[in-house]
């Protein structure tokens, strides 16, 4: 996935860079070159292929919530409070 990207990201910035040192081309040119073939594309590209990650996350954050709502009582002390100590 990443190599993809990379790959992507290299030519277009060599469109981009063709394009600020042609002769008829200018920097503002480059900028939207390197938008509209570079930036703009990998981000989608990135978050369709990030879909199962995101997918897989979700399920073990919604099975943990559902582990942890056991109706089980916490182990160890009480939410924060320190055990009572007795004194001699």
């Amino acid at each position: 996935m990443y190599l993809v990207a990379i790959a992507w990201a290299y030519v277009a910035l060599m469109m981009a860079a063709a394009e600020a040192l042609s002769p008829q081309g200018t920097v503002f040119g480059a900028l939207v070159t390197l938008m509209l073939y570079g930036v703009l594309p990998l981000r989608l590209l990135m978050y369709i292929l990030g879909t199962p990650g995101r997918k897989r996350r979700r399920r073990a954050a919604e099975s943990a919530a559902e582990a942890d709502a056991g109706g089980h009582a916490p182990a160890g002390p009480a939410q924060g409070l320190a055990p009572e100590r007795e004194e001699a």
